[in-house]
């Protein structure tokens, strides 16, 4: 977002939002404990056929081999966080008639969806043996009851044929679990099937909004079986070192670089402190995610951000930013960021002390939760993001580069899930076409390393998916974001099951990054100036609520150019990185108004400096947050957007 001076008409209105927002002050929050502030994931089933057919042979040896095989590859690959069950049917029985009464009762849940036990998980799969009837109507509905009662709930089904136990028919059961408002959704996986169950599988799929994938062999389903297991896990909330900000400078805690996650209350302003050195460039940027609601009017329905900068003995510095978003309910996340310079600036040699905004000191960033959308919850996580830049004694390269060219790469990709927010963004390993697939009120997020001198240019496509109708319209959109999670270009639009291309002009891209292109001329070029991870968000808007929700295919188009550079020389060394992303634990000052860093302190003391209100604490973690930014509905689309070129 641009400073103060370079936007004066935005200035106008974000500055009658700050006043607002300043004019009420809410109770600080406690920082969240460091267990609950690790990224949570949707309970997830998987449900395996071990049926008869399964002893069918594979390269594995048996079909039921592979199986095993790929669930042993998901199950030690998930992250430790997650909440994975197992079901099966099949083992109890034999496979002829005499056996098919008996059989299609066979249904046993082995292990429930609590959090990962690799140890335990592997062990049941170990103990499985083929034989059985396929009774996947019973199967599913006694997965979806081992499942919670509530929030986000996904279903894995891996099976070499149809149902052989009807009634009850399996598409009319995930329908059924549907209309009950169930939020869950099925994914299902057909192991070398024939039409007959490939149409089978699809229609449950389909009927909860999930996906269905074909393996063709053992090898293919120990492919396929992690990447759709990892995007039914695919949500998360927010993350970082527990910290308590303060509604008042004097008191705020002090943030080394590092990511860190406190609560927010609604026209809340909370205070951080931040050493800056002499010369050194500070970046800060804060996070809200906000939760689904059904049902909330667009009138009411847009949340604003608003970030000050505060100089020595509270000081304010005029640097002042804002961002805000519409259509908050459909699950959007907001990022406020600032790059702040004045420790870059020499202090005026006047003696009067009045310029506390220029040189090496304590300043303090203050966010505020300015406007509030109708239904959100009194406090929400905020997750906060410091980064510290010493000056450069060499900067390097000028800045006279222009952008990355785009070049559409071919085949037909490679299949990858993104993360559900910045934290867990997946990287992408460089030029190249990637391919994942949305469910519609998901956002997520792609990294992509960059080095000094390189940068990269881009497009979505987003694929055909067989929706028709008003009812499956959504919002769609993309965007770029520098390391310090700053916008750097954002495109949204319409999508009505139909394939559409955003950017809609070509691609986005950056130059190269280069230290210089702080002083560039282009607004946005300023952002492209540190190197390290860029982000890529992908969105698909909820439909309305009786669409049929069908998941949207994608295509990232991918382009690194550049050539590696040697980069600026620092006056100091950043052994762990602008961000602190090299370092094994962030710290937290305590509270001082004095110019020097204060003694770091245990997180948990940090934690304790703040009042709070353990129940609203205790709310926010139940916030499932889906890592989205800056959404929009059809009706009512509004956000400060900002083109580069």
């Amino acid at each position: 977002m641009p400073r103060i001076a370079e936007l004066p008409t935005k200035l106008i209105a974000g500055l009658a939002l700050a006043l607002i927002g300043l004019s009420i002050a809410a109770p600080p929050a406690q920082a969240q404990a460091s267990s609950e502030s690790a990224p949570q994931y949707a309970p997830t089933m998987l449900i395996l056929d071990a049926s008869g057919s399964m002893q069918r042979p594979d390269p594995a040896g048996t079909m039921m081999d592979a199986a095993k095989n790929a669930v042993r590859t998901f199950v030690g690959a998930a992250p430790a966080e997650s909440k994975v069950g197992l079901t099966v049917y099949g083992t109890g029985t034999g496979n002829t008639e005499a056996d098919k009464s008996a059989g299609c009762r066979d249904v046993q849940v082995l292990h429930k969806p609590d959090t990962l036990d690799r140890a335990a998980l592997t062990s049941a799969v170990d103990g499985i043996k083929a034989s059985g009837w396929t009774p996947m109507g019973t199967a599913l509905r006694q997965a979806a009851a081992a499942l919670p009662d509530s929030g986000p709930r996904s279903i894995v089904l891996v099976s070499d044929g149809d149902d052989t136990c009807s009634p009850p028919d399996p598409c009319e059961v995930a329908k059924e679990l549907k209309q009950q408002g169930v939020d869950l959704v099925m994914h299902a996986i057909g192991f070398a099937v024939d039409g007959k169950a490939r149409a089978q599988l699809t229609c449950m799929a389909q009927a909860t909004g999930g996906t269905y994938t074909d393996a063709a062999d053992g090898p293919a389903l120990e492919r396929t079986l992690p990447r759709v297991t990892a995007a039914a896990l695919r949500n998360y909330t927010a993350a970082g070192t527990p910290i308590a900000g303060t509604p008042t400078y004097e008191t705020a805690p002090v943030a080394k670089p590092g990511q860190y996650l406190d609560t927010m209350g609604q026209k809340e302003t909370r205070y951080y402190a931040v050493d800056v050195p002499d010369g050194a460039t500070a970046y800060f940027s804060g996070t809200i995610s906000f939760p689904r609601l059904p049902d909330i009017s667009s009138t009411e329905d847009m949340n604003v951000l608003n970030l000050r900068v505060y100089g020595r003995d509270g000081r304010d510095c005029n640097e002042f930013v804002f961002e805000q978003v519409t259509s908050s309910s459909d699950g959007a996340a907001l990022t406020v960021a600032e790059t702040f310079d004045g420790a870059t600036e020499k202090p005026a040699d006047d003696g009067s002390g009045a310029d506390k905004c220029r040189g090496g000191g304590r300043y303090y960033f203050a966010p505020t939760w300015a406007t509030v959308s109708h239904g959100v919850p009194e406090r929400l996580p905020i997750e906060l993001l410091i980064g510290i830049e010493p000056a450069a004694t060499d900067p390097g390269p000028i800045a006279v580069a222009p952008p990355t060219a785009f070049t559409e790469p071919t085949g037909p990709g490679t299949p990858v899930v993104g993360g559900g927010s910045f934290n867990v963004a997946t990287e992408l390993d460089g030029s190249g076409r990637y391919t994942d697939t949305l469910q519609p009120g998901e956002f997520v997020f792609y990294r992509v390393p960059l080095d000094w001198g390189q940068g990269l240019a881009y497009r979505v496509q987003y694929g055909a998916n067989g929706g028709r109708g008003v009812e499956n319209i959504s919002n769609i959109q993309t965007a770029v974001y520098s390391p310090a999670r700053e916008e750097i270009d954002l495109d949204t639009g319409s999508y009505t099951g139909t394939e559409r291309v955003l950017p809609s002009n070509g691609a986005f891209a950056t130059v190269p990054i280069r230290y210089n292109n702080r002083t560039s001329d282009v607004l946005d070029t300023r952002k492209e100036a540190v190197a390290g991870s860029y982000y890529i968000a992908v969105k698909v808007g909820s439909t309305a609520a009786e669409g049929e929700k069908h998941p949207v295919p994608i295509r990232l188009d991918l382009t690194v150019g550049g050539k590696p550079e040697e980069g600026p020389s620092y006056s100091t060394g950043v052994a762990n990185g602008i961000f602190g992303e090299n370092a094994t634990t962030q710290a937290v000052g305590s509270p001082s108004t004095g110019g020097r860093a204060a003694d770091t302190v245990a997180v948990e003391a940090a934690a304790e400096a703040g009042t709070s209100d353990s129940s609203s604490s205790t709310a926010v973690i139940a916030v499932a947050v889906a890592g989205v930014v800056l959404c929009g509905t059809l009706i009512g689309w509004f956000t400060v957007r900002r083109r580069r070129r």
